[in-house]
């Protein structure tokens, strides 16, 4: 298999970082959808002709809010599974916490 179909098939989106859909011929797309290139469109718009830099992510304060709420919870996630491996926590409480602590990472991505 050529570079190029692997880095083809491996393709995120550059707006909500979900997978690009595979097609034949012609440049890679960078969008999974036309919703997505519309937003970073808007995006991109918003920030034309400020200091702001045409990469930077634009959120409401609630939703920067429950970004740094989430980071909390991840950390405090971290640090429970760091506290279970000192004090030799049965497995199955260490493998519970892990899935709290994944279950929050998923969370986080979502965010956009």
């Amino acid at each position: 298999m050529s570079e190029e179909a692997i880095a083809r098939r491996q393709a995120t989106c550059q707006w909500c970082q979900g997978p690009v859909p595979e097609q034949g011929r012609g440049r890679p797309r960078k969008y999974c959808s036309h919703s997505c290139r519309q937003r970073a469109y808007e995006q991109r718009s918003r920030v034309s002709g400020t200091s702001i830099p045409a990469d930077a992510v634009i959120m409401r304060p609630e939703k920067a809010e429950r970004l740094a709420d989430l980071l909390f919870e991840l950390r405090c996630a971290a640090e429970d599974i760091a506290t279970a491996v000192d004090e030799d926590s049965p497995v199955e409480e260490i493998r519970g916490l892990c899935a709290e602590l994944v279950t929050l990472a998923r969370r986080a991505e979502h965010l956009r």
